[in-house]
């Protein structure tokens, strides 16, 4: 039997996180960081949210879907990035069932491996990392046990894909192709 992880998904904004907490879905954008967040969370795993130096609720993951043409697809918003020019869409998306509510500040004990590792991981940048099971230990007693009152998302009909990867840069499609990089 797998053993089940924790993971904490980075949110970039306010806006960002209340979709996500209301509708109980995580997204990843079109990236390659996004595909390997995707990738490496599994059906049964466990995930929290992180936004402003604080973890959100606890969750255990319980459908994974890579949507073709997402692009305009509900809830999140492109994002655009000042520095590099780049847009994002979030294709990569996770469905998710509310275990334990809550809204804690990293700077405490029980996250103390968490605060490390977002410094040694390159800070907020990263759009995941997982924690350890002593982590998960902690934050399964946290706060209070959800009632699970999601909103459901209504989607037109969509179509999913397998992400790919390639050594060779001419069949690159992304977000059905991505190119292979040992070290991302």
């Amino acid at each position: 039997m797998r053993r089940q992880n924790y993971y904490l998904i980075s949110v970039s904004t306010r806006e960002n996180l209340e979709l996500c907490k209301n509708y109980g879905l995580a997204g990843f954008t079109s990236s390659i960081n996004g595909v390997w967040a995707f990738l490496e969370i599994q059906k049964g795993d466990f995930v929290s949210f992180l936004y402003s130096a604080r973890a959100h609720n606890l969750y255990k993951v319980v459908k994974k879907e890579a949507i073709e043409n997402a692009e305009e697809l509900p809830p999140w918003k492109k994002i655009t990035f000042k520095q590099s020019g780049r847009t994002y869409y979030f294709p990569f998306r996770i469905s998710l069932r509310l275990v334990r509510e809550f809204n804690e500040p990293l700077v405490r004990p029980e996250f103390a491996y968490v605060a490390e590792n977002l410094l040694l991981r390159g800070g907020y940048r990263k759009t995941h990392f997982q924690a350890d099971q002593t982590t998960l230990q902690y934050v399964s007693q946290m706060g209070n046990l959800a009632n699970n009152n999601l909103e459901e998302l209504s989607l037109s009909q969509y179509f999913t894909l397998i992400p790919k990867f390639t050594r060779e840069k001419r069949f690159v499609n992304i977000p059905k192709i991505f190119p292979f990089r040992e070290v991302i």
